[in-house]
């Protein structure tokens, strides 16, 4: 029975790599990654139900203001605090994305020590989302199409949009 799981969480994994187009973005995310948080496609993240997710964004303030996923909750990073997320019960299936998926795998990792049962991190992240042509939005909630790159070096795996760092 073992062997059956581990298949299909290989399957699963492949399948959720395989989407990603660009192969050196994708080399360079599964170098990054350290697999403690599972993984959800971009493609799979539109397919859950918006009512029943929480999206966290993990980055800090001035990169969610200039662009985010619609209905994100910016929780930050470096002054990340478990009392913003208190709301969320330890059932909810919650999803987290940053610029590539570095920083939300270690907030992930804290929220599943945390005793939070259905956290993903979005796979690529904010990049890979706006790299399918999904949409981004301002602080305000208008659509944009400016990207906060956190630095000019990251910068480089964005192909879409006007890029800010």
């Amino acid at each position: 029975m073992y062997k059956y799981f581990l298949l299909i969480l290989c399957l699963f994994s492949f399948n959720i790599q395989a989407q990603i187009k660009n192969q050196e973005f994708k080399l360079m995310l599964d170098s990054l990654y350290e697999h403690s948080v599972p993984l959800i496609s971009v493609e799979d993240l539109i397919k859950l139900n918006k009512n029943e997710v929480y999206i966290l964004d993990t980055r800090e303030e001035e990169e969610f203001n200039v662009s985010h996923l619609k209905n994100a909750r910016n929780v930050g990073y470096f002054w990340f605090d478990m009392r913003k997320i208190y709301d969320i019960p330890i059932s909810a299936t919650i999803v987290l994305y940053c610029s590539v998926g570095m920083r939300s795998e270690k907030i992930g990792k804290k929220l599943l020590e945390a005793g939070y049962k259905n956290v993903y991190n979005l796979y690529g992240s904010l990049f890979e989302w706006v790299n399918q042509g999904k949409p981004v939005y301002k602080k305000n909630g208008v659509q944009t199409s400016e990207i906060h790159t956190y630095t000019k070096f990251w910068s480089q795996w964005v192909s879409r949009g006007t890029k800010v760092n």
